[in-house]
């Protein structure tokens, strides 16, 4: 029998705690694990309500959301909004509605992956609010003065994750409120890049007041005035392109071609560099030829890397109207080249890396042109719903890469089936995942599938999901994916690609929070469904449809 979706605010556990007798609470013995998992789950308490009798107000700005919130602490569990909430961003969309996002701080200081966001219609009425707040700080008192330096923070990080010399930028840290194992911390929250052998793109949250490491999570994720003009190329596999590149002029060496085009309006450009196999960021260099068309070997992964990059810009501009990658038109930078046997793609928040494969499971990874929309993807996320790069947080963010790199390569719902090398093929390994048919894939890393209950297959219902540790695959976050995935494949089944893509977009950018799991996935993926279709709508059936198909409510 399949369960109900429950939609209205789920209220913290404490309000139901105050009213049992005290010698029931303490009757039987404490199992702390409980304890701890109990604390955990209200430092998280998923927020969903949606109005009936919707109230309107002059305008739709955080001042009304503010005094909607006060007047409704009893249905949101919010106390004290005007004292707890703090404004991140006011977004208006295209159907004209305004989304006033909060998060929730304690003395200014934001309380880490709590937020809060009200939405007013066209008319200034509220008409839903949702995201996740941390209900464990109605009861606790927490000291948001810091002991430490946030330089001393920033060491402490360095030294925690072996950060190499070569760092991609500086570190940055913020204070923040950090609930972790039964306890709100006040902790740096660091976060600290760099390529290499083993690249990272780690946070690192200190504790503020000892200075000791309370938590830690890679989130690696998998260019004078410039004319730009036409130039050629030839793909991975042969495939002739045809390239915005710019003519540029290097000392001692007259005229050269670089792989960068400016030809974008309010876009700052779309670079490729060259990585040059050799690990060290500080001697990538922008890919520059001695003519407009590069097709020697070498050359055909930068081509792919710069001809795919503007595919994926495009995609989003016309499709969502999103300039770029933050939505305000900043550079779209490819790093090809990256590595020795490199079997991998990433973006570390900054820009996109490829590896050239090691030739025997992979080829160059620029080739796929999902596997571009898939990186590119994980950009907009982090300027959007930013989601957390572990446990079901990070498989959704996995998931809306993959969603998205079948939407732009728009042949088939497989993903990797570009980048798989010859001997690969002939062992079975076609494609790195499947969002039609994900039994149909073996998880190839041993370490992952040992967590298997279907036999070490991509799991497609929530029965066959992968119980993992974050030590291993940050909980499961590139194979748990799969389950949303098959969920987005069996709604597109029912309304096509172009919807599936709209109602996903607005469910990343309106809707989902950094801590949201898959249950408020679908929350945000049927509202935005009702939003753009209507309640009763087709579309909204068929996303109801895709979640209870394969178990999530």
């Amino acid at each position: 029998m399949k369960k109900k979706l429950i939609v209205p605010v789920i209220l913290s556990s404490a309000m139901l705690m105050s009213s049992l007798p005290v010698g029931t609470v303490f009757a039987a013995p404490v199992d702390s694990q409980k304890v701890v998992k109990n604390w955990n789950e209200k430092a998280s308490v998923p927020l969903f309500v949606k109005e009936r009798h919707a109230e309107r107000f002059s305008s739709s700005n955080p001042a009304n959301a503010l005094k909607y919130l006060e007047k409704n602490k009893a249905e949101t569990g919010i106390s004290n909004p005007d004292k707890s909430l703090k404004v991140k961003d006011v977004q208006k969309d295209e159907l004209g509605m305004t989304h006033v996002r909060f998060n929730q701080s304690i003395n200014g200081v934001n309380v880490e992956g709590s937020e809060v966001i009200v939405h007013f219609n066209e008319e200034n009425e509220v008409v839903s609010v949702n995201g996740r707040t941390n209900q464990t700080l109605a009861s606790t008192t927490v000291d948001t003065k810091a002991s430490i330096s946030s330089d001393a923070a920033i060491k402490a990080a360095k030294s925690s994750v072996n950060a190499s010399k070569e760092l991609t930028y500086e570190p940055t840290s913020e204070l923040v409120v950090y609930p972790f194992e039964g306890k709100n911390y006040t902790a740096y929250k660091v976060n600290v890049n760099f390529m290499g052998e083993e690249p990272g793109n780690w946070y690192v949250f200190v504790d503020a007041k000892s200075g000791e490491i309370i938590d830690q999570y890679n989130a690696l994720m998998h260019a004078d005035e410039n004319k730009t003009q036409k130039g050629t190329g030839l793909g991975v596999h042969g495939e002739h392109r045809e390239l915005h590149i710019t003519r540029v002029k290097e000392p001692n060496s007259g005229t050269k071609f670089a792989l960068a085009d400016y030809a974008h309006a309010n876009l700052e450009g779309i670079e490729t560099y060259d990585a040059k196999n050799d690990n060290t960021a500080s001697n990538d260099t922008l890919y520059v030829g001695n003519s407009a068309s590069f097709k020697s070997d070498y050359d055909r992964a930068a081509v792919d890397a710069h001809y795919n990059s503007e595919k994926v810009y495009e995609y989003f501009l016309k499709e969502h109207g999103r300039n770029s990658l933050d939505g305000e038109g900043m550079a779209i930078i490819s790093k090809v080249h990256y590595g020795t046997n490199y079997n991998n793609a990433s973006w570390n928040g900054r820009w996109m890396t490829y590896g050239d494969g090691d030739g025997e499971f992979m080829i160059s990874l620029s080739a796929g042109l999902d596997v571009a929309a898939h990186e590119m993807t994980h950009g907009v996320i982090s300027h959007s719903a930013n989601l957390v790069y572990r446990n079901q947080s990070g498989a959704l963010n996995e998931s809306f890469a993959d969603v998205f790199g079948a939407l732009v390569d728009d042949s088939d719902w497989e993903m990797g089936e570009d980048i798989m090398a010859p001997a690969a093929k002939a062992d079975g390994f076609t494609v790195l995942r499947s969002l039609r048919d994900p039994n149909s894939v073996v998880v190839s890393n041993e370490q992952r599938r040992a967590y298997s209950t279907n036999g070490g297959v991509y799991p497609d219902h929530m029965d066959e999901f992968y119980h993992m540790p974050t030590s291993v695959d940050g909980g499961g976050v590139h194979v748990n994916s799969s389950i949303t995935n098959h969920a987005a494949y069996l709604i597109a089944q029912d309304i096509g690609r172009e919807k599936l893509g709209k109602i996903y977009y607005r469910a990343l950018t309106v809707y989902l929070t950094p801590n949201s799991n898959f249950s408020d996935a679908r929350q945000a993926v049927v509202q935005s469904a009702i939003d753009l279709y209507g309640a009763g709508s087709a579309e909204t059936a068929a996303a109801n449809a895709g979640f209870d198909s394969v178990g999530i409510y």
